[in-house]
């Protein structure tokens, strides 16, 4: 690991933490009220919760969450050593409000919203949490593929094949010897390609490991459509501590999500020219509301914008329409951003 990773990533006592927080709010299946905000900017959330007027059952929701930002001001939950970012949750269920809250140590993007469910993307872009990856560890003779959904294990199958390590003497020549081994290695490689295959349903990266050059030798057996997602992880093997693979997990997605956010960048400028995007804030938000915006690319530091309430705005009616929200975290980017009201839209159209 780098040693400035600590900077940038999330500990994994408190990845473990909040995928399980994730995996509670995965139940909730009805209208939420989602809140994330700073640490000490409780009453500035309580006031913009105060002067939004919803229906009754949501101003319910609303009290309850207000009452509870106040009890935090004091002693906020925290899944790490210091709490950035606070996030409290809030539905009906049986007529009674539930709330669930936790205190993260990273910071997430200002967030005030009502949809059918929890809002979690934050979490998902910014901790890279809850998503799918494929880890294969192999060798010339075993080979273990699992699926990870956020810290679970949900998905593991080995192959394995007997292989003779060395040529005795008598029998066959020591050529022939290595030729029919070799081949043995190649349908073995086949096989296990076949079922990371089978296994690699919508997971969005694969990790390959193992001692020696057999994870190169099987790299070449994939198609190119599991090579764009697969990644060489280095010092894995099938004795390396679950504790030290969700380490190497968290780093390489830290590292997609980077090129990913940066790839949507690219494809913005690209469309600049042919009048599919849109970077002012009042042009964006007309977008919105006719649901022209196929994606909303926005800086997770756009509440220091003076016109952070309208952005907010534009996050509740992006999700209503089933636009894309991407959040932004990499400096460079987030400055790019600063220069275009910290937002910046893809659309599915040209507007006048």
């Amino acid at each position: 690991m780098q040693k400035n990773q600590n900077f940038s990533e999330i500990k994994p006592s408190e990845w473990l933490l909040i995928n399980r927080f994730l995996h509670e709010l995965k139940q909730v299946d009805t209208q939420c009220v989602s809140v994330y905000y700073p640490y000490g900017k409780g009453m500035e959330t309580i006031s913009l919760l105060q002067e939004t007027k919803r229906n009754e059952l949501l101003e319910k929701i609303e009290s309850k969450i207000e009452k509870r930002i106040f009890e935090l001001k004091e002693k906020p939950p925290s899944a790490g050593k210091f709490a950035k970012t606070l996030c409290i949750f809030g539905w009906i269920k049986n007529d009674k409000v539930i709330i669930k809250e936790i205190g993260i140590s990273k910071k997430l993007p200002y967030v005030y919203m009502v949809s059918k469910k929890p809002f979690v993307k934050p979490f998902r872009d910014i901790l890279k949490i809850n998503r799918d990856v494929l880890l294969v560890t192999i060798d010339q003779k075993t080979a273990r593929i699992q699926r990870f959904h956020g810290d679970q294990i949900t998905q593991e199958s080995t192959l394995r094949i007997d292989l003779q390590g060395r040529h005795r003497k008598g029998g066959q020549s020591q050529g022939r010897f290595l030729r029919a081994r070799q081949t043995k290695i190649h349908v073995f490689f086949k096989k296990v390609a076949n079922k990371v295959r089978m296994m690699n349903s919508n997971s969005e990266l694969i990790l390959l490991g193992g001692s020696g050059h057999a994870k190169t030798e099987f790299y070449g057996e994939l198609d190119s459509e599991l090579t764009k997602k697969c990644k060489f992880v280095e010092n894995l093997s099938f004795s390396t501590p679950l504790k030290d693979i969700e380490k190497k997990i968290i780093h390489h997605l830290y590292q997609y999500r980077k090129k990913y956010v940066a790839e949507i960048i690219d494809k913005y400028e690209k469309l600049v020219k042919d009048g599919l995007t849109a970077k002012k804030n009042d042009e964006i938000y007309k977008a919105l509301k006719i649901g022209a915006v196929d994606t909303l690319i926005v800086s997770t530091d756009y509440y220091s914008d003076p016109k952070f309430r309208n952005i907010m705005k534009m996050l509740e009616i992006a999700k209503s329409t089933s636009s894309k929200i991407e959040f932004a975290t990499s400096q460079k980017i987030i400055k790019k951003l600063e220069l275009d009201d910290s937002v910046l839209a893809i659309l599915r159209y040209r507007i006048k």
